[in-house]
C-alpha cells in the first residue's frame, strides 16, 4: 500500500469522525440543557468615598437595576411605601426613565396603601400613569396565567415590618411562585426590616399555615424582606417546590442591628416607628377579646378591653379611614397606653398578653375569640395553652429555643447584610 492511498484512508477516518461529532452537536443543540434556576445577587459594594458612607434603599439604585429592565415588559408589585429618596413613587420613576410597564400587582391595603385590613380592594386605573391595577388580595392572592402573559419581569418593592403575620412575605411568595410556573424573572428592590438582627416567638407549624403565616418561621424572623424571598426560593418553600430565577437588589450601608425610620406607613394601623416597634407584640390581641387601638388614633401603641380590670387608662374605637368598622366599636375599652413605652430591642413582649389575661373577667367574657384566631396568629395552639395554664413567660420562651435553634441554621445560609 502507498502512501498516498494511506493518506487517503487517513482523511476519509478524520471526515467521519468530525462528520459524527457535527451530528452529535446539532443533536444536543436541538434540545438543550435547560439553564439551572438561579437565585442572582448584585454584589454588595464598600463605599468609596465619604459621600457613599450613607444609607441608601435598593429602590435608590437604579444604576444597578435600569439595565436589567431596559427593553423588557415589566409587572410591578408596589404600593404606598415604594418611593424614592426624594418621594418620587417608583412607579413614576420607572415610566419617566421609559421602563414599558404592563401593569401595578397591588398588596393588601392597596396600591395607595388606604384599604383596611382584610379589606376588599378591588382593582382599578392609576390616575396618575394610566396603568391598570390589579388586586393581589381577596380571592387573587397570587397572580394568574393570563395576568403575567407577555411580561418578562415582575419588579417586588414593598416595605415590610418583618414580622410573620404582615402579609407582604405573603404576597411576596404567591408571586414568586407564579413567576416561576409561568418562566417570569422577579428582582426584589430590598428596604429595611424594622425588627432585624434577631428571632423570636414560636415557629409556626404547619396545621396553622394560612395567609398570615405561609412557613415554618418564628414570628420574628430577622431577614430582610429581600433575604426572605432568597430563602423561600433556595429552601424550596413554594408549592410542588419550584424555584424561579431571582434577582435581589442590595440595600447600601444596611446595617441588621440598626434601626432607619420609615417615612411611610406600611399600612394604615402603624402610622409610626413606635406602632411597628409594638407590633410583634401586641397583634397577638387580635386573636382575643382586647382591642389594638384600631379606630384611634394611636393604634397598635395601646390595648384594652371593657373586660379589663384594674385600668386607668381608657379609650372608645371609632370608624376612622384606617378602620372603618374597628373591633369593640363604640365601647369604652380599659386598658395600658404604651405610647411612651422605651423601645423593645432584640425581642417580642409577651408579659401585655399575659396581664391582659390575668387581669381580665374571664367570667362576663372568654378572653380568646371563639375562631382561634390567636393560634393562627401564634402559628400553634401551645401558646394559648401556656397563657391559659399560668406558665411563666420564662418557660415559654423556653420551649421555643429549639425550634429557634434550627431556624437559625436555616436563616443564617440568606444573609447578606452585616450586623
Amino acid at each position: 500500500m502507498n502512501l498516498s492511498v494511506k493518506i487517503k484512508d487517513l482523511v476519509l477516518i478524520m471526515l467521519m469522525i468530525f462528520g459524527l461529532q457535527s451530528c452529535s452537536t446539532q443533536k444536543n443543540n436541538a434540545n438543550p440543557t435547560p439553564e439551572p434556576v438561579k437565585t442572582v445577587e448584585i454584589a454588595l459594594e464598600k463605599p468609596k468615598n465619604k459621600e457613599e458612607n450613607c444609607f441608601k434603599n435598593a429602590a435608590d439604585r437604579p444604576e444597578l437595576y435600569l439595565p436589567l429592565l431596559k427593553n423588557k415588559t415589566v409587572a410591578i408589585v408596589a404600593n404606598q411605601t415604594s418611593l424614592l429618596a426624594d418621594k418620587t413613587h417608583l412607579v413614576d420613576f420607572l415610566v419617566q426613565n421609559n421602563i414599558k410597564i404592563k401593569h401595578i400587582f397591588a398588596p393588601e391595603h392597596g396600591f395607595r396603601g388606604t384599604a383596611d385590613a382584610g379589606e376588599h380592594v378591588k382593582n382599578g386605573i392609576d390616575t396618575k400613569t394610566s396603568l391598570p391595577i390589579i388586586s393581589l388580595y381577596g380571592d387573587n392572592k397570587k397572580p394568574k396565567s393570563e395576568q403575567l402573559q407577555g411580561v418578562d419581569i415582575v419588579l417586588f418593592d414593598i416595605q415590610d415590618v418583618g414580622v410573620r403575620f404582615y402579609t407582604y412575605i405573603s404576597t411576596l411568595t404567591y408571586v414568586m411562585e407564579a413567576a416561576a410556573e409561568n418562566g417570569k424573572e422577579i428582582i426584589v428592590l430590598d428596604r429595611p426590616n424594622p425588627h432585624d438582627g434577631y428571632t423570636d416567638g414560636p415557629v409556626l407549624k404547619e396545621k396553622w399555615t394560612s395567609f398570615v403565616g405561609l412557613h415554618k418561621v418564628p414570628v420574628v424572623y430577622g431577614l430582610t424582606i429581600g433575604e426572605y424571598g432568597k430563602m423561600v426560593n433556595g429552601e424550596k418553600l413554594m408549592k410542588n417546590a419550584v424555584q424561579v430565577k431571582y434577582t435581589l437588589i442590595p440595600m447600601l450601608n444596611y446595617h441588621k442591628n440598626k434601626r432607619y425610620p420609615i417615612s411611610e406607613k406600611p399600612s394604615p394601623n402603624l402610622p409610626n416607628d413606635q406602632s411597628i416597634n409594638l407590633y410583634p407584640s401586641l397583634c397577638f390581641f387580635e386573636g382575643t377579646q382586647v382591642s389594638v387601638g384600631r379606630g384611634t388614633d394611636f393604634p397598635f401603641q395601646v390595648y384594652g378591653s371593657p373586660w379589663l380590670k384594674n385600668q386607668e387608662f381608657s379609650f372608645t374605637p371609632k370608624p376612622t379611614s384606617g378602620a372603618k368598622d374597628p373591633f369593640l366599636n363604640g365601647k369604652i375599652c380599659f386598658g395600658k397606653d404604651l405610647r411612651q413605652f422605651p423601645e423593645i430591642k432584640g425581642k417580642l413582649d409577651l408579659s401585655f398578653v399575659i396581664d391582659a389575661y390575668q387581669n381580665f373577667d374571664k367570667k362576663a367574657q372568654d378572653f380568646f375569640l371563639k375562631n382561634l384566631w390567636f393560634d393562627t396568629l401564634a402559628g400553634t395552639d401551645e401558646l394559648r395553652k401556656q397563657i391559659i395554664s399560668g406558665t411563666p413567660e420564662a418557660e415559654i420562651r423556653k420551649s421555643w429555643q429549639k425550634d429557634l435553634e434550627n431556624f437559625e441554621k436555616i436563616r443564617r445560609k440568606y444573609v447578606l447584610y452585616e450586623n
